[in-house]
């Protein structure tokens, strides 16, 4: 028995929730989110909680099972509460602007790089002085706010000998000695 798929997801107030013909939409007050399910789950709203239910015990549907539970309470935690991602960028001269959904990164290339953010997500470039240049993503869509997040590290990943790079706020990153001095 799946651990995470049999628990209830419970709905907050001012979030309504809808499914038909296999689809799961989610409606509150930061937006809307839609999701298709597997014809085979049943999907209950009962009293202010929602239930995923498999129809059987085949692996395909107990791998299933979990995820759609997941992907239910992130969509409702999304309309509700909302996600927010802060990055920040660690290294001499590596700067960042956002305008609109314009993201212009320094990192050391001989370029800047520009980085078109989706339209769902809000994206704040912060500089304060004696602080690094964070980066502040804002969004109701986990996947998608996870996704353009992991696609802005990769644009300079952490290095472990001098931690220079983009990395969350708060993450911490393993530095490797270097070189032992010759004699």
């Amino acid at each position: 028995m799946s651990r995470i798929g049999s628990k209830p997801v419970s709905i907050p107030s001012g979030v309504t929730f809808n499914f038909a013909n296999n689809k799961v939409s989610v409606k509150g007050p930061k937006g809307e989110l839609h999701q298709s399910i597997d014809p085979d789950f049943v999907i209950k709203q009962e009293d202010g909680t929602v239930l995923v239910e498999r129809p059987t015990e085949q692996k395909r549907h107990k791998s299933m099972h979990g995820l759609y539970r997941a992907l239910i309470a992130n969509m409702i935690e999304g309309v509700s509460k909302g996600y927010k991602h802060q990055l920040e960028l660690v290294g001499v001269g590596y700067k960042a602007t956002a305008q609109s959904n314009v993201l212009e990164l320094s990192l050391g290339y001989s370029h800047n790089v520009f980085l078109a953010v989706p339209s769902e997500i809000k994206v704040q470039a912060i500089q304060e002085k004696g602080q690094n240049p964070t980066i502040i993503l804002e969004g109701i869509d986990k996947q998608l706010i996870g996704q353009v997040a992991a696609k802005i590290k990769s644009l300079r990943k952490v290095e472990p000998y001098k931690g220079k790079g983009i990395r969350f706020t708060g993450e911490f990153v393993r530095r490797k000695a270097g070189k032992a001095a010759a004699k």
